[in-house]
């Protein structure tokens, strides 16, 4: 009923009437919202606009997401199918959330021995008296042996990690493991809402943008951190270039237009120039005439500061304007695509570094942005 009467509240925005109503003689408890379609204030009506179903949706999802609900993502094609069976067991295994617990606690560890205590801690139960030792986690039916694991995670590996001489590039605390669900990863932590990464980002963000990052990675197809970061960088990548072509037309159009402005006041200007050089450069002569003189100067010194002279010739205003043509129409052509991508590109990073801070993820970039904002901070400021 709460999550409900939220989506209602949040879908009329208070301005309309609504009844929420819960199903709880089903085995999938729903809900249905009947809203008025007349205003509360009776001056309007509610605007069904086109694909309202799609904002809908997604405020639905976001709500679930905000109260840890698990989200329907899209309608099995199979109808043989239930619902659980179409939508598969997309929980990590019980070696992977292992690996996970591993890497997390193993940094603040000094010894193979703080390593099996920080374990238990984290609720597992461990043995370590027989030959293999094994982790049994809360839930979980069987124990898992550490050898198992294998790579990185081995008892062999873990005390090699532990005296520095093994340095893993797929997982710990600097990193991500190779085999990680992001959209599973986010959704877990938004649901646990522990973690210094996790509390570090809450005190910049709210639950409200956790679901929004986790909705439009969903949206977009996006279930890695490296697909993330591959896309991000693309799209980053794209759109400098996409500013600088646009940027260069612009400032060759500018050129251009200069340019004919300047030819076309030396053609009106070259027979008073020429008349003032037949009279031998005559004061009276130039003060009668100083306005179109100096404009003749000008243009004169501006050919030859762009290199014009003997060898190399004026451009006729003909081919400058079949210039500007062809550039208007490139820069135009440029600008059709220019705010999606800067809206895909702006996306992409906002949801990484969001991701980031979510997880818990440290960059080398995060690291110098951190260490550059405290070196500021410290730095003498005029009064």
């Amino acid at each position: 009923m709460e999550v409900g009467y939220e989506l209602g509240l949040r879908w009329t925005k208070g301005k309309h009437a609504f009844i929420v109503s819960v199903h709880t003689d089903k085995s999938h408890i729903h809900c249905h919202i009947d809203y008025n379609s007349t205003r509360l204030d009776c001056l309007g009506k509610f605007n069904n606009f086109k694909n309202s179903y799609r904002a809908l949706r997604r405020l639905s999802d976001m709500v679930c997401i905000e109260h840890s609900l698990a989200v329907i993502e899209k309608t099995p094609q199979s109808k043989d199918k239930s619902y659980a069976e179409w939508l598969g067991n997309k929980e990590p295994s019980w070696q992977e959330k292992l690996r996970r617990k591993i890497d997390e606690v193993l940094p603040a560890c000094s010894s193979f021995e703080d390593f099996l205590a920080a374990m238990k801690t984290a609720g597992y139960k461990v043995n370590d008296k027989r030959k293999h030792i094994t982790f049994l986690a809360p839930g979980q039916k069987k124990p898992t042996r550490l050898n198992t694991l294998n790579g990185d995670y081995t008892e062999v590996a873990i005390r090699e990690r532990l005296a520095g001489v093994r340095t893993i590039t797929t997982g710990g605390a600097s990193g991500v493991h190779a085999r990680f669900s992001l959209l599973i990863d986010i959704q877990a932590k938004i649901q646990e809402g522990k973690g210094a990464g996790y509390e570090h980002w809450a005190r910049i963000f709210n639950l409200k943008e956790a679901a929004k990052t986790l909705i439009f990675l969903k949206e977009n197809g996006i279930d890695s951190y490296e697909d993330l970061k591959k896309k991000a960088s693309s799209a980053s990548g794209d759109f400098s270039t996409l500013t600088k072509k646009i940027k260069e037309s612009e400032q060759r159009l500018a050129e251009i237009s200069e340019l004919q402005k300047q030819i076309g006041t030396y053609g009106k200007t070259r027979e008073i120039f020429a008349a003032y050089r037949k009279s031998g450069y005559s004061d009276k002569f130039y003060e009668e005439h100083r306005a179109d003189i100096t404009l003749h100067r000008a243009a004169k010194k501006y050919f030859d500061d762009l290199g014009y002279g003997k060898d190399k010739k004026l451009p006729t205003i003909s081919s400058l304007k079949q210039e500007y043509a062809a550039l208007l129409a490139e820069k135009k052509r440029l600008y059709s695509g220019y705010r999606k991508l800067k809206d895909t590109s702006r996306a992409l990073t906002m949801a990484k570094g969001n991701a980031d801070r979510i997880l818990g993820i440290t960059t080398r970039a995060n690291e110098r942005d951190t260490l550059s904002k405290k070196e500021n901070r410290n730095l003498p400021h005029d009064r």
